[in-house]
């Protein structure tokens, strides 16, 4: 299955398991299904919860925090995670304030989807990693897709903690597989965090969230099979709070395609007892051309060198 497949998936299980959710977003209807396909299908079995909108991300999540605080369930789609700085003021002012402002705890069942990242030649407007942004926000939870565990499980876990969240989609993981990874790796998940190596003590860790997880195991492949230092890529789904179990002592990477400066990487080693390097975008805007946006983002070359630095110190 493919990870859009995934996603479709579990965006029907939610809409069928629950008469009162609602998915809302833009060009959702059939035969578009969204941007990215995702929502396809949807809207012919739910046609009375399956809502097109306006281009108004501040109305969309305005009105899908407004469902959530009458008791319902509403998941949003942003066309484009660029966007999602049109959507802030509801997001945080209004639906992440609600869990608690009221004197008594508020259920909020509120999933953001935002299709995030660059590689697709999609420019300076289309193609950022917002993530930094929305950490450390009260009331709100972050989480991004994994190829390696089914969206279902990320959207029951969301849902059950009935607080706004941020479901961050990498575009360029809409068409991989799901759970697929080369050998001689292989991947195990528990407590919702994926732990993919070989079986060998790893002599570093790459920490990384789901769309940078080919680009991380592509670059511990290269240190695997050049240099013969076997490595471990831990990918949480659940992004904040952050939650890790990492190998004690073991040195560790964060790859993360956002820009430098107050980024989820940081947030990362403050919770690490270990040596942590951080690996991001550079401090520019996302070219279109894709030569010049290779030069840009994070790569598996950028990672494979960090990692090289690390454990060579």
């Amino acid at each position: 299955m493919r990870v859009a497949e995934n996603i479709n998936a579990a965006l029907h299980t939610v809409l069928a398991g629950d008469e009162r959710a609602y998915l809302i977003g833009e060009d959702l209807l059939d035969p578009y299904g969204g941007a990215f396909k995702v929502a396809k299908g949807l809207s012919t079995a739910f046609p009375d919860r399956v809502l097109s909108t306006p281009i108004s991300e501040s109305a969309i999540t305005g009105i899908a925090a407004g469902l959530a605080l009458a008791g319902d369930t509403a998941i949003v789609e942003y066309m484009f995670a660029d966007f999602l700085t049109l959507g802030l003021d509801p997001l945080v002012n209004f639906a992440a304030k609600s869990v608690s402002m009221y004197g008594e705890r508020l259920p909020m069942r509120l999933i953001v989807r935002c299709p995030s990242g660059g590689g697709r030649g999609y420019g300076p407007t289309h193609s950022q990693t917002l993530t930094k942004h929305l950490i450390g926000v009260p009331g709100l939870s972050l989480y991004e897709m994994t190829p390696f565990r089914d969206a279902a499980e990320v959207f029951a876990e969301m849902l059950a903690l009935a607080r706004p969240c941020v479901f961050i989609e990498d575009k360029i993981l809409y068409t991989r597989r799901m759970h697929a990874v080369p050998a001689p790796f292989s991947v195990g998940v528990r407590d919702g965090v994926a732990h993919v190596g070989t079986g060998e003590r790893p002599a570093v860790v790459v920490v990384a969230p789901g769309g940078m997880a080919e680009r991380a195991l592509t670059a511990l492949r290269t240190l695997l099979i050049e240099d013969e230092i076997a490595g471990l890529l831990v990918v949480p789904s659940r992004l904040y709070p952050v939650s890790l179990d990492l190998p004690p002592g073991v040195p560790v990477v964060v790859a993360e395609d956002g820009t430098a400066g107050g980024t989820w990487g940081a947030e990362v080693a403050r919770h690490v007892a270990a040596p942590v390097t951080l690996v991001h975008a550079a401090d520019t805007v996302v070219p279109a051309a894709p030569h010049l946006e290779r030069q840009v983002l994070v790569s598996a070359g950028s990672i494979y060198d960090a990692l090289v630095r690390t454990v060579r110190g």
